[in-house]
């Protein structure tokens, strides 16, 4: 498949922020919208899972899947089947995407229904997709997508072989088009239910993570490794 973006890994930085445009401004709530960099990346930073929107056969598709970041730009993986990650190879056009991840935050729940929310942090990215044919590029991005899960795993596993690597494809996505939005506090309930019985608040919501299971053929003498949880 042909590349059709500069071979580099990383692209300039903005100053301080992301120019916002039409598609990052929101149409509601606007005050909770932010374009620097500092909150756009902790909040990527803090993720691994994304959805992935792309318009096929003239249809909208939206796939989860795993990402990485590196520097100023998002590389996500999947089969070289994968219709989407074909599709970013084809031509100098690439794939128009949509990238969003979300944290959930906790649950908002006020005296009304139409007043219920959640306390949340997203960011959500525009752009063109390419497909990575660079070798070295090819490995700086699955090695981030592996340690964007689990962060020091990619040095501590066999890396893929050349087969593996021949059934897995790599596309980038540039972070030019980016917004975040975030909700905190609690419910917005109007004036004339604060006297209502009914409790409202907000119910913190957090990821939680048990002890590591070895697995049933794990070598006994093989320890916990550090960087887990």
């Amino acid at each position: 498949m042909p590349e059709t973006a500069p071979q580099q890994t990383t692209s300039p930085e903005p100053p301080s922020g992301y120019e916002p445009t039409d598609r990052t401004i929101p149409t509601r709530s606007r005050d909770r919208a932010a374009h620097d960099r500092e909150t756009v990346h902790s909040i990527l930073d803090g993720a691994y899972l994304c959805h992935l929107g792309f318009v096929r056969d003239g249809a909208p598709v939206v796939l989860p899947t795993l990402f990485g970041r590196v520097g100023e730009r998002l590389y996500v993986h999947g089969s070289t089947g994968s219709r989407p990650l074909r599709s970013a190879g084809r031509g100098d056009a690439g794939l128009p995407v949509c990238l969003t991840v979300t944290h959930v935050d906790g649950l908002v729940l006020a005296r009304s229904a139409f007043h219920h929310s959640l306390n949340y942090r997203s960011v959500v990215v525009h752009g063109t997709a390419y497909t990575v044919t660079d070798p070295e590029e090819r490995r700086i991005a699955l090695d981030a997508i592996v340690d964007q899960v689990v962060p020091g795993r990619s040095k501590d596993s066999r890396p893929a072989d050349g087969k593996e690597l021949a059934a897995t494809a790599v596309i980038r996505l540039d972070l030019r088009e980016v917004s975040a939005k975030i909700r905190t506090g609690g419910p917005n309930d109007d004036p004339r239910d604060l006297g209502l019985p009914y409790w409202s608040g907000v119910v913190p919501v957090a990821p939680a993570y048990g002890a590591p299971v070895p697995a049933d053929d794990l070598d006994p003498s093989i320890g916990v490794p550090a960087y887990l949880p």
